[in-house]
């Protein structure tokens, strides 16, 4: 058995790589994207309470030096090039990287045969869509594209033959077969969720709760060894490589202090009074999400079919991707006027507030596809930080939005709007809890805190909308160190 331990791995390392390198590439893009924009404007920094990568607020003046109109006509065009690319390459390239490979992969472990589900070109293609759509600044992550990479390098390691590249190497060859091909795809699309979320334990369970049906303790100690590969290499690679934007730690979130498990023994049992509500809330708006989802689908599948020519269709559904990033594209508030500093915040454009204003703060809450403002939603003994109103806004916006790119023509996860969803409305619990109680200062009363309850709330939205329980618990507990 020792080539099969090898095997897993190798497959956890790739994996690793690959999360890596996907991070990095849709850093780098968001940064060369603002690179760009801040040609237009003229800049001022200063400290302040919004960062961007450091402790450093970014204010643009739309005086003389400034052009407000071409920096949001920019900004635009780099998120329009990235998602023509995007949605081109699942429809043009490999229409079956599309949108995000999850329920393929489920259904293909469970029995069902799917053509060109995993070959290279699916691979390379489900690479580019899932970087351009994230960096575009569609409201969507990177997690499920990169469970199916993940099962993509299972398959094609513990094979090694490529129809498409006519490959058929000569080791590795009594894995050749049905079932120890599903074992090592399990295993692969363990170590995606691993990777991403830094939880090898979660990566695992995830694929016994989820993924696969039929399943036996060898493949789970042999499956938690690839998500530890995963997990390991990318943290190592994160940490390592001096110059590179992620540090070494553990969880998806770092954060400067224990987030929910702040003092066990002096948690208060009233605590779990508004937990249960915050459940009982992620449970109904779950199934809101998921029944709204499902009829956006089905007229997306009966407005598409529709159209007689494929050539005609495609275009089509690349263009819906186009009008989704316009629509999220449009400022909240078109507020310019000479001298007046505003705060610039993208979701694949710029959005200019008064810096002080509700509207600021929303778009705040909007910026780097979900996954600052999320950080920014966690974070203890900031109450004051966020209004009802700005809270909100971004919830109503967010949630339909994100509602309606999943199942378009990107590779995209829905992790990140699942997680940002629930830490707004979670949040706003935590700020009426706060607005009752006042702002507790002992050890007993520290647990009303708005940060807390957005990460209850993270964790019930994606609970309702994925119908997970225990993988999530670990999954919640990993990302949040």
């Amino acid at each position: 058995e020792w080539d099969r331990w090898l095997l897993m791995g190798l497959i956890g390392t790739a994996v690793g790589m690959l999360g890596f390198l996907i991070h990095q590439i849709i850093d780098s893009l968001i940064k060369l994207k603002w690179d760009l924009v801040e040609n237009y404007l003229q800049v001022s920094k200063r400290n302040g309470t919004w960062s961007m990568g450091t402790d450093v607020v970014i204010y643009l003046s739309t005086g003389q030096d400034g052009n407000i109109h071409m920096t949001w006509l920019c900004a635009l065009g780099s998120g329009l090039a990235m998602v023509v690319l995007s949605s081109g390459s699942v429809l043009f390239f490999c229409p079956a990287g599309s949108p995000s490979g999850l329920p393929e992969i489920i259904g293909y472990l469970n029995g069902t045969s799917i053509q060109h589900l995993f070959n290279i070109k699916t691979f390379l293609g489900t690479f580019v869509s899932c970087v351009l759509a994230v960096a575009s600044g569609l409201f969507c992550g990177p997690e499920g594209p990169m469970i199916h990479l993940g099962a993509l390098l299972g398959c094609g390691l513990s094979q090694l033959q490529s129809d498409t590249l006519g490959v058929h190497l000569p080791i590795f060859t009594r894995f050749r077969n049905s079932a120890d091909k599903r074992s090592f795809i399990t295993a692969g699309a363990g170590a995606g969720i691993a990777s991403v979320f830094r939880a090898p334990i979660g990566g695992l369970l995830f694929t016994l709760e989820e993924v696969s049906s039929f399943w036996d303790i060898r493949l789970a100690w042999q499956t938690f060894f690839c998500c530890l590969m995963a997990t390991f290499t990318t943290d190592l690679l994160s940490s390592s490589l001096y110059g590179f934007v992620y540090r070494g730690h553990f969880g998806f979130f770092e954060a400067e202090k224990r987030i929910i498990f702040w003092n066990l023994l002096d948690m208060n049992v009233l605590a779990f009074v508004p937990t249960i509500l915050l459940g009982m809330l992620g449970g109904l708006l779950g199934a809101i999400f998921v029944s709204l989802n499902i009829k956006i689908n089905k007229l997306r599948m009966q407005f598409f079919n529709s159209i007689p020519k494929l050539s005609l269709r495609k275009t089509s559904k690349l263009l819906e991707t186009v009008f989704i990033l316009v629509i999220s594209c449009v400022p909240l508030v078109a507020s310019l006027g000479s001298g007046r500093n505003f705060l610039a915040l993208e979701v694949g454009c710029i959005f200019s507030f008064p810096c002080s204003s509700e509207q600021g703060s929303a778009a705040a809450l909007l910026v780097e596809n979900g996954k600052r403002g999320i950080t920014y939603l966690f974070k203890r003994g900031t109450h004051e930080e966020f209004g009802y109103a700005s809270l909100c806004t971004a919830l109503a916006f967010y949630f339909i939005l994100s509602c309606w790119t999943a199942g378009s023509a990107v590779a995209s996860g829905l992790v990140i709007p699942m997680l940002y969803t629930g830490a707004l409305y979670g949040r706003i619990i935590g700020l009426i809890l706060v607005s009752i109680f006042g702002v507790q200062t002992n050890k007993y009363g520290a647990w009303i805190d708005p940060g807390l309850f957005a990460a209850i709330g993270a964790a019930s939205f994606f609970s309702g909308v994925s119908r997970l329980t225990i993988s999530l618990t670990v999954i919640m507990v990993s990302m949040l160190s």
